[in-house]
């Protein structure tokens, strides 16, 4: 089965050519990779890849954070930790879903790691990843030794679960909702998991890349206005 997919504008066939040791994430189509794209840019056609693993020596402190949690997982590490990239500079742990409350719970912990905060969690939305098309991201910073890694956790839209961190870093509890509402992954154990942002009966998830761009029609004063990606096309 081929990799080429048709573009929608010029009806022509293009196939990715992947780097070796890197996975295909996304296909953006036009500026912003969204349905509806009003940019004229309808023609551009990107592959977006993830970064490939990183081999040893990572650098700097790199090592030495993934050497003590390694550690304290014991015969889990291989299991927990996925892969570990290093890109632009920056320290990126992928963990497995059900190792994640362990691994962050050492993060937070260990007096040679001492991760105290966690920023947030931002989701993303990979249609191509097949199998692992949502993303969790949590920047992790330690105070204590000024050092900053990134925790990323990924899941099928079909089971979109991930175990809630708010009992380990409870100021990740809005950001949870936020990632909830806007691209639907479920934070198990979450103490309130509902809508931040959006009413409570909306219906879908409006930051996932196969959500209309421009959303939905607004009543406003008894007019409706139409989505952006309804009022104009470029052709």
């Amino acid at each position: 089965m081929s990799d080429a997919i048709e573009n929608p504008t010029t009806g022509a066939e293009v196939a990715p050519v992947a780097p070796e040791g890197r996975t295909l994430i996304n296909v953006r189509q036009g500026m912003f990779g969204a349905q509806g794209d009003t940019t004229g840019y309808g023609g551009l056609t990107r592959f977006i890849y993830e970064p490939a693993p990183a081999q040893r020596p990572y650098g700097g402190w790199f090592d030495e954070v993934v050497d003590v949690l390694e550690e304290l997982l014991g015969d889990k590490a291989s299991e927990a930790i996925e892969s570990v990239i290093v890109d632009r500079g920056e320290l990126t742990l992928h963990i497995a879903s059900e190792h994640l409350l362990e691994v962050a719970q050492h993060l937070r912990d260990d007096q040679d790691l001492r991760f105290e905060f966690c920023v947030g969690v931002s989701g993303v939305h990979y249609p191509a990843h097949t199998g692992r098309e949502l993303h969790a991201v949590y920047p992790i910073q330690s105070i204590t030794h000024n050092r900053r890694i990134r925790v990323e956790v990924s899941v099928s839209e079909q089971d979109p679960h991930i175990p809630s961190v708010t009992s380990v870093y409870p100021s990740n509890n809005w950001h949870e909702r936020e990632t909830w509402d806007f691209f639907g992954i479920i934070f198990d154990g979450h103490p309130g998991l509902a809508r931040i942002e959006m009413p409570d009966d909306w219906v879908g998830h409006p930051q996932r890349k196969d959500y209309p761009l421009g959303g939905i029609p607004i009543e406003y004063k008894g007019a409706e206005v139409p989505s952006p990606d309804e009022r104009r096309q470029y052709r």
